[in-house]
C-alpha cells in the first residue's frame, strides 16, 4: 500500500536537541559562573530528555557543592529552546515529502509552549500537517492512543504511514505496536531487543522508505 504520511518524532529527530542543549549550556555556564564539568554531567543526567531537569539540577548543585539555588537554576532551562536548531537534512526532507503530496506529523512529549516554540526556532512550523504534543492532548509516549490520534488527525490508517524517531521505545515499539512501521535514527539511545523496520543514516533516508512515490502531484 502507498505512503499517505510519516509521523515524526521531534527531538533527536527533526530537532537536533543536542546541539541546542550545548549552545544553552555554554551561556547557562558563564552566566552563573559554573566549574568544569558542569555542562558534561548535566548531559549525562539528563539523559537526552527523559530525566526530569527538577531531579538534575538539584542533584548538580549537591555533588559540585554550588551556592546556587536549584530553583533559579532550573527556571532558566526554558529558554535553550530559543537555541533550537534542526536536524541535519530535515527542512529539505519535508518540503520533498509535501511536494510528493505525503501529510507529515510531530509526534511528541514535552510541554505544549516549549514544543511549539521548538517547531517554530528549528523553521518547520509551515513544513508540518500536525503537530501532536503530549502534554496538550492528555496522552504520552508509547501509549498507543497517542499513535492513534496522530493518525485520525491526519485521515490515515497506520497500514498507510511511517514512523520516524530516535527512541527505541517510543518511536519503534509503541508505533509497530499500533500496526505502524517505523524507522530508527539512531541519535541517543542504543536498541534493546527493539526491531525496526527501516534504520537510516540520517534523514534524507526518509525519501527512500518502501511504499513512498519517487514523484508526486505537489501541494
Amino acid at each position: 500500500m502507498s505512503i499517505k504520511a510519516i509521523l515524526f518524532d521531534l527531538d533527536g529527530t527533526l530537532h537536533d536537541r543536542a546541539v541546542t542543549l550545548r549552545a544553552w549550556l555554554a551561556g547557562h555556564v558563564r552566566q552563573f559562573g559554573l566549574p568544569a564539568g558542569y555542562a558534561e554531567r548535566f548531559l549525562e543526567l539528563e539523559d537526552h530528555g527523559y530525566r526530569p531537569k527538577a531531579e538534575v539540577i538539584p542533584q548538580l548543585v549537591q555533588e559540585f557543592a554550588l551556592p546556587h539555588d536549584p530553583r533559579t537554576l532550573l527556571d532558566t532551562y526554558a529558554g535553550h529552546v530559543q537555541h533550537a536548531v534542526p536536524m541535519a537534512h530535515a527542512p529539505a526532507v519535508l518540503r520533498e515529502l509535501r511536494a510528493r503530496g505525503v501529510r507529515v506529523g510531530v509526534v511528541t512529549n514535552g510541554w505544549e509552549n516549549l514544543q511549539r516554540t521548538c517547531v517554530d526556532r528549528c523553521g518547520l512550523t509551515g513544513l508540518i500537517d500536525d503537530l501532536v504534543i503530549s502534554k496538550a492532548v492528555g496522552l504520552s509516549k508509547p501509549a498507543p492512543a497517542i499513535y492513534r490520534l496522530a493518525l485520525d488527525r491526519l485521515g490515515v490508517h497506520a497500514d498507510q504511514a511511517w514512523f520516524v524517531g530516535d527512541s527505541p521505545r517510543n518511536d519503534i515499539a509503541g508505533p509497530q505496536a499500533v500496526g505502524l512501521r517505523a524507522a530508527w535514527l539512531p541519535t541517543t539511545h542504543p536498541l534493546r531487543g527493539e526491531e525496526p523496520d527501516a534504520t537510516l543514516d540520517d534523514l534524507r533516508g526518509v525519501l527512500s522508505l518502501p511504499g513512498l512515490s519517487v514523484t508526486g502531484s505537489g501541494r
